[in-house]
């Protein structure tokens, strides 16, 4: 479906409404979606539809996945934290994981961005240069 530039706009706006220091107020999420339901104003599937699209992004952007080859420390995970905060902001959903696969080092994924540090990648850039 094509969502007209006026509903892209307008559905942004929306979203803009949403935050409140920088994070999503899921309150107000609810709110504008039932105000559009019920006013239903012109476009407005393709409004909620890109509503929809920008709150998926912005709640990728705020997801956090740390990898590590074993089991990290508590003053690790905090200090992993504030680094994450200070760069990204506030309000990131960081989640821990052990994958030995890694075989040592870290991995780090931010919404797209992937920070890689793990002895895995670095072996695979190695073979990739022979």
């Amino acid at each position: 479906m094509k969502i007209s530039k006026q509903a892209r706009r307008d559905a942004k706006s929306l979203f803009q409404t949403c935050r409140v220091n920088g994070m999503l107020d899921e309150a107000r999420v609810r709110q504008t979606v039932a105000l559009v339901v019920e006013q239903k104003p012109r476009g407005y599937v393709g409004i909620l539809s890109h509503f929809q699209r920008l709150m998926k992004l912005d709640i990728a952007k705020r997801t956090v996945r740390v990898e590590n080859a074993v089991p990290t420390s508590g003053a690790m995970m905090e200090s992993i934290k504030a680094s994450l905060a200070k760069r990204y902001g506030p309000g990131l959903d960081v989640t821990f994981g052990v994958n030995p696969a890694l075989l040592g080092g870290m991995r780090v994924k931010v919404g797209s961005d992937v920070y890689d540090g793990s002895v895995q990648a670095r072996l695979g850039a190695l073979a990739d240069n022979f």
